[in-house]
């Protein structure tokens, strides 16, 4: 039986993996095996977080992380090269677009072991994200591409991929989130550190506002910080918000001495499922992210990114999502918009139907037993 490498660094990898994994358990044909390169530590991952995803723990954990871009990078391909020499597998699947990403492709493809690329041909067309670099780079040396959307599609035609190596599946984080909402039905949210803000918040009319913000360009910088604080400040005197905030997120409010006022409540970083039983039922999200865009659009949630580019298109073009930019004008309008019922409704584009990890599943079980 073929052996697949499923590799992920940092919580949201295991988000995108967690349905792969289902998928190969469900298929019997491919054994696997998870690699987490320790990329990031996260005191959330713990038995409680691979029980919530329906997954076994990693078979095997790193160590690999911290340093700059350039020393985890290089400490995760020494760790993965070392590992792989010992134990070869048929092919090494990586999601994403973060170091762990990069780093665990070039060692596959170095030593001749097939690579599969999830959430290939995302492109912002922003070279100063380390993310696109990740992209860039991944895709230029994968063997297959799995792809989530038309526009990567495009990409990937564009930078000379042949056609039999692009495989337009839909999104394992749709198939996480949908898999995941399912449970929360069924799920006691009574110990969830966010459930008395919105027991609250439902008490009073029902409507209340998410923020994420963590991405180096918008908390970073001292005026484009404060620039957005004002606008959502300006949001929560007309619509309560819960902020779960990023340690870097918090450490610059700080430093910069930005008060957010006593509209917004300050939260720490929430566990998967604490988190989506927060955002799914909010009037508004209001992020930075990229993940969240997807899964807004998924469960047709409003959105509003605050960014100046995305990579998934698809969300604005057809889901929840609205790209506003960091102009503090725009921001507030867009949300006043949401707030007097004429916020974009959007629909969930086509394949994000909760099945994509089946559809990577099959296609990898024909490509490695046809050689």
């Amino acid at each position: 039986m073929k052996t697949i490498y499923l590799v992920a660094g940092a919580r949201p990898n295991f988000m995108k993996i967690a349905p792969i994994v289902r998928a190969i358990q469900a298929h019997g044909g491919l054994s696997y095996k998870i690699i987490h390169t320790g990329q990031h530590y996260d005191r959330e991952m713990n038995d409680v977080f691979f029980e919530e995803l329906g997954i076994p723990e990693p078979d095997v954990f790193m160590a690999a992380g911290g340093g700059s871009h350039a020393q985890q990078t290089g400490k995760i391909m020494v760790a993965f090269e070392e590992y792989c020499q010992a134990h070869r597998p048929d092919a090494v699947l990586v999601v994403g677009d973060v170091n762990s990403t990069l780093a665990c492709s070039i060692v596959a493809k170095k030593l001749c072991i097939p690579v599969a690329h999830v959430e290939a041909g995302l492109r912002s067309g922003d070279m100063s994200m380390p993310e696109e670099i990740n992209r860039l780079v991944t895709d230029s040396i994968s063997d297959w591409f799995f792809v989530t959307e038309p526009s990567a599609v495009d990409h990937l035609k564009r930078e000379g991929k042949p056609d039999v190596a692009i495989h337009y599946v839909g999104h394992v984080m749709v198939d996480n989130v949908l898999y995941q909402a399912g449970k929360m039905a069924h799920t006691d949210t009574s110990d969830f550190e966010t459930d008395a803000f919105k027991k609250a918040a439902q008490a009073n009319g029902g409507r209340y506002g998410v923020i994420t913000m963590h991405r180096p360009s918008n908390v970073d910088d001292a005026e484009m910080m404060t620039k957005i604080a004002g606008a959502l400040k300006e949001i929560a005197a007309e619509l309560p918000l819960v902020f779960p905030v990023h340690p870097r997120t918090r450490n610059n409010l700080e430093k910069f001495g930005i008060d957010l006022g006593p509209n917004i409540t300050l939260k720490g970083p929430q566990a998967y499922m604490p988190f989506l039983n927060l955002w799914k039922d909010a009037t508004v999200v209001l992020t930075d992210s990229g993940g969240l865009q997807e899964e807004t659009t998924a469960l047709g949630v409003p959105c509003i990114t605050i960014r100046e580019n995305t990579e998934r298109p698809v969300t604005v073009d057809e889901g929840s999502n609205v790209l506003v930019g960091t102009d503090p004008v725009r921001i507030v309008a867009e949300a006043r918009k949401v707030l007097r019922g004429e916020g974009k409704q959007g629909r969930r584009p086509h394949l994000w139907d909760g099945r994509a990890a089946e559809r990577i599943v099959e296609t990898l079980f024909a490509e490695l037993n046809s050689k």
